[in-house]
């Protein structure tokens, strides 16, 4: 009796010394919540701004999306490198080497930068989202308070110390920037660890959790899209939807990709002599080209696609069949010159324009059902994790009706991308691997 309360008494002991450093993974979890939910308004106020711009006269945006181009990739490559595209190749290529990569790719400084250069090009109207930079930003800003915890400690929580905060600062910033928990869960597991252990699962989770009271404090519990209105009856004609939705966001998907990962294939000599030797020139480049695609099309092709997905789904835009392929477009556009920026959000506009304009051939079938699947199809061939990707649309759509069709979606989707290129987000981390 003696030998177990002296036991119990040490245990209760050490339990206690690392209570404030265990509080200080607390305040991490609950600043990345923080964060998210600043940039997250950031941006939006950047582009409501780029909005009344180009509000005024249509030919502004000709000046003023390959002004901020050239300007953000001077920036990115003078004081940031490392904080370009989305920032979830960065995570990644940490997990393998954590102890070479992790102080160099997530840092304050490629915080700060990641956050101020893509205001910087949502400002010009550049076709990015802010779900991609909001991971990395919640990956660098946890890791980094490894330097406030003690060398034994690290001991005590074992080798992949600096792994499991990258890691869970990554989920919590997807579940902040999407308000959904489930999926910063699943996309941890799926796309940025590949598997799951015990002693990590508590450390992810706990962040997941912290981050999203905070989010949830200051924004409410909104779903991303707004629930949509699926009645109880299902068309006959569901399940061949489903595959066709899955096949072509399939190849649409991963044929994007190709163009991203092979663009010395494709590119003409020109341009990619302009990319490798003036690289801010080939920027303001590709800003003239984002611009005169978003003029052609009205305003449309700019920004995330944030809206646009939102009025498809509620029936109150419709947008021509051309729409999903000028969107890659714009988002190549926006992606090449290698300013931060992400494509979570412009990959769930495409998949629901795919989705619209399916409907003119299954009339039959309710709108937001279609783009419902051609969202999580091209999420899903974009990123090659179905099941982050039918969660994240669950989660944002309040979808549960929908969750057969939208797995059958993503697996066949997923599927049809392989065939065309590697999983995405995998072969841009070798990029720094190889460095």
């Amino acid at each position: 009796m003696r030998i177990s309360s002296l036991v119990d008494r040490r245990a209760i002991l050490r339990g206690m010394q690392r209570w404030p450093y265990f509080g200080l993974f607390l305040l991490g979890a609950v600043a990345t919540g923080l964060v998210a939910v600043i940039y997250a308004r950031l941006v939006d106020f950047g582009y409501d701004i780029f909005l009344r711009i180009t509000a005024h006269a249509w030919w502004i945006s000709l000046l003023v999306t390959p002004s901020v181009a050239a300007l953000g990739v001077w920036i990115t490559r003078r004081w940031f490198p490392g904080s370009e595209g989305s920032g979830i190749p960065q995570v990644i290529a940490t997990r393998h080497a954590v102890r070479e990569l992790g102080p160099r790719l997530l840092t304050i400084r490629i915080l700060i930068g990641k956050i101020a250069v893509s205001f910087l090009a949502v400002l010009g109207g550049f076709a990015i989202g802010r779900e991609g930079p909001t991971i990395h930003v919640g990956a660098a800003l946890m890791f980094s308070l490894r330097r406030l915890y003690p060398a034994r400690l690290r001991a005590v929580y074992g080798i992949g110390f600096e792994q499991k905060l990258a890691l869970a600062g990554a989920a919590a910033g997807l579940s902040a920037a999407f308000n959904a928990p489930l999926a910063g869960v699943v996309f941890a597991i799926e796309e940025l660890s590949r598997s799951f252990e015990q002693r990590t699962s508590g450390v992810l989770i706990t962040a997941i959790i912290f981050a999203g009271i905070v989010s949830l404090a200051l924004q409410g519990n909104y779903v991303y899209f707004g629930t949509i209105a699926i009645d109880g009856e299902f068309p006959n004609r569901l399940a061949v939807a489903v595959v066709i939705l899955g096949v072509t966001t399939g190849v649409a998907g991963g044929v994007f990709c190709r163009i991203l990962l092979d663009v010395e294939h494709w590119m003409p000599r020109r341009l990619l002599a302009l990319r490798q030797e003036r690289p801010v020139v080939f920027g303001a480049v590709c800003g003239l080209f984002v611009a005169a695609l978003g003029v052609c099309s009205r305003g449309h092709l700019f920004g995330s696609g944030y809206a646009e997905a939102q009025n498809m789904l509620e029936g109150h835009s419709q947008l021509g069949p051309t729409y999903p392929l000028l969107k890659m477009a714009s988002v190549v556009g926006s992606y090449l010159p290698g300013t931060p920026g992400g494509i979570f959000a412009p990959s769930l506009a495409i998949g629901a324009g795919m989705g619209n304009a399916l409907h003119s051939v299954f009339g039959q079938m309710q709108l937001p059902m279609l783009i419902a699947l051609g969202m999580v199809g091209y999420l899903a061939a974009v990123t090659q994790s179905p099941i982050t990707a039918f969660v994240i649309v669950i989660e944002m759509i309040n979808g549960h009706a929908l969750v057969i069709s939208l797995m059958a979606t993503a697996l066949i989707s997923s599927h049809f991308s392989k065939l065309f290129a590697p999983p995405l987000y995998e072969a841009l981390a070798q990029r720094y691997l190889g460095r």
